[in-house]
């Protein structure tokens, strides 16, 4: 059963990686003619009207005070700070290079679960997360020729979406993954509509900005879905170094929609990041079956 249910987290965390890269193109393709903020606001109001109808037709219109839920809020402003960051360094940074800094957050969750909630972690895990967060600066490639000033907003959206991920172990387990969805796509949409009034100054939407952000709501409702479940179904340990796959859809997208191709420095801290992860994975293959096979030593 256990191995079943880690099965599913990990099929979670697949399709949602997958739907995020999607939202994600959908997203830098409208940035090309907008304002970051602004496109955030349109793509929040296309996510809320898919997501609230599904809402009410799933019958989790009278949960939708938990909302409210303290944990649930604070995993929603994690999300906020995470996606602003993102959506900056979305703005100016291949959709690759971006991604694979972010991907980050799965080691940065594996420190916050040690510091917070006392899981182990061990000598080769560290190891393995310095490899990680190194690959992840030679992807930045500070004070290189191909260096961005926004690569820090990779590194906060590391931050931001390892605290969601965290957080989602402490919402309370009779809440909705839609709920739970509705709620991130709300308070990131009005999060931006704040940032828009004070920092932009708003263009007119085209058809091609609606329509982009239409599907982009479709992607993202879905990602948010499938990643709060995954960390539902399967410890953190086990379904976070599979966000990896983030690297892989936004590669694949990244040559296919915008001809950008990662210089030799990028493509070296990627495969430092999928190894580290892969690594992390197979670590706690080995964990686990030294912990079933102890009660019968």
């Amino acid at each position: 059963m256990a191995v079943s249910t880690n099965l599913r987290g990990i099929g979670a965390v697949l399709l949602a990686t997958g739907a995020f890269v999607a939202n994600d193109s959908c997203m830098k393709l409208a940035l090309s003619d907008a304002p970051p903020f602004q496109v955030l606001v349109m793509r929040g109001i296309a996510a809320c009207l898919w997501c609230l109808p599904v809402v009410l037709f799933a019958g989790f219109g009278r949960d939708l005070p938990k909302t409210f839920n303290r944990w649930v809020l604070l995993r929603s402003f994690s999300e906020v700070f995470a996606i602003l960051s993102f959506i900056l360094a979305l703005a100016k940074m291949p959709i690759a290079d971006v991604t694979a800094i972010a991907q980050t957050a799965p080691l940065i969750v594996l420190i916050g679960t040690w510091l917070i909630w006392g899981d182990k972690i061990g000598t080769l895990r560290f190891f393995l997360i310095a490899v990680g967060i190194t690959g992840a600066i030679l992807v930045a490639q500070p004070g290189g020729d191909a260096a961005s000033p926004f690569a820090i907003f990779g590194f906060f959206c590391a931050v931001g979406a390892a605290g969601r991920d965290i957080a989602t172990r402490k919402v309370p387990s009779g809440t909705p993954a839609l709920i739970v969805t509705f709620s991130t796509l709300l308070t990131v949409m009005l999060s931006a509509l704040v940032c828009l009034l004070l920092f932009e100054t708003p263009v007119q939407p085209t058809l091609r900005h609606a329509g982009l952000m239409a599907v982009a709501g479709i992607f993202l409702m879905c990602g948010h879905a499938f990643i709060f479940l995954a960390y539902r179904m399967a410890p953190a340990r086990v379904v976070a170094p599979f966000n990896y796959a983030f690297m892989l859809w936004a590669g694949l997208s990244g040559l296919l929609l915008f001809n950008e191709v990662p210089n030799a420095l990028a493509i070296g801290g990627m495969t430092l990041i999928l190894l580290a992860g892969l690594a992390v994975v197979m670590l706690e293959g080995r964990t686990r079956q030294g912990e079933r096979a102890s009660p019968a030593a």
